[in-house]
């Protein structure tokens, strides 16, 4: 299996091969090739900053002699008129990475700003909000570094480091002893020491999986509040407990004041408004 940093690593190449592709026509029709400037990110909305990192990367992959000097690092709380970096070399360069570190940057900080309201919201609670795999096709382990940015947790990363038994697994497997059988059985089989968790829909399903147990969570999918709080006093906390399922901001802290230790939230990463920002020279 790829590193992260393998991945990371492929997603830049790709995208400037879809960017760039055999030559920047604009920027080599005008700009010397020994032309030297340096350009600055300029912040345009309040948030979360999230993937000057990710930044310095890209311009290091590009171009190793740029040279960028960081005022702001990931995770402060900015404004309209901060300045997060200044970047120094070939104009050529400056010109050619601008749009992907722009992407990658208001992207990431979009999600940052975005978790950060979620978690403010479960303020005073244990409650952590949760990112999903409904992420950008390539950007999963930039996105899930900036809901980490913004204060969350990361859910499991893909389908390969954690086990989530959902209600197509357990209704395909024959039921949910089955399900969690069949889960510890390909572990050991394998060799895997992998996390299990099941999503249970209604009461029945949930004390099925407390009488049978081998599970390290349980999701209240599509639970009310009320019913998120009567299920968790059930559970005790013999196992974590994570709620999900058309959860929003607004109804957020219901579920958080239930006691359940996660929320997760696909809005996270699937409908994000990125961050406005600009690249320019000085």
């Amino acid at each position: 299996m790829k590193t992260r940093e393998e991945l990371i690593d492929q997603l830049i190449d790709l995208a400037f091969a879809e960017d760039i592709g055999d030559g920047d026509a604009t920027t080599l029709c005008c700009i010397p090739a020994d032309e030297m400037g340096r350009s600055r990110l300029i912040i345009k909305e309040e948030g979360i900053i999230a993937g000057v990192e990710m930044a310095r990367r890209v311009f290091e992959k590009f171009d190793p002699e740029l040279r960028m000097t960081t005022y702001i690092e990931d995770g402060a709380h900015v404004k309209p008129g901060d300045i997060a970096f200044v970047v120094e070399g070939r104009v050529q360069s400056l010109l050619q990475t601008e749009r992907l570190m722009l992407n990658i940057m208001q992207r990431m900080s979009g999600i940052a700003t975005v978790t950060a309201c979620y978690q403010e919201r479960l303020a005073g609670l244990k409650t952590r909000v949760l990112d999903t795999r409904k992420t950008t096709p390539g950007m999963r382990l930039m996105e899930k570094d900036a809901v980490r940015i913004g204060g969350g947790c990361n859910h499991r990363i893909g389908l390969f480091d954690m086990i989530l038994l959902k209600d197509n697994h357990v209704d395909f497997a024959g039921g949910i002893t089955a399900a969690i059988d069949r889960a510890h059985e390909w572990c050991e089989a394998n060799g895997k020491d992998l996390k299990i968790e099941i999503e249970v829909r209604n009461f029945d399903e949930l004390q099925q999986v407390l009488d049978h147990g081998g599970v390290d969570r349980i999701m209240l999918d599509n639970f009310t509040p009320e019913n998120t709080r009567k299920a968790v006093e059930i559970i005790a906390g013999r196992v974590e407990t994570e709620s999900s399922g058309g959860i929003t901001i607004n109804t957020l802290r219901d579920y958080g004041e239930c006691g359940v230790d996660y929320i997760s939230v696909g809005a996270l990463t699937h409908s994000v408004k990125s961050l406005d920002m600009s690249f320019k020279a000085f």
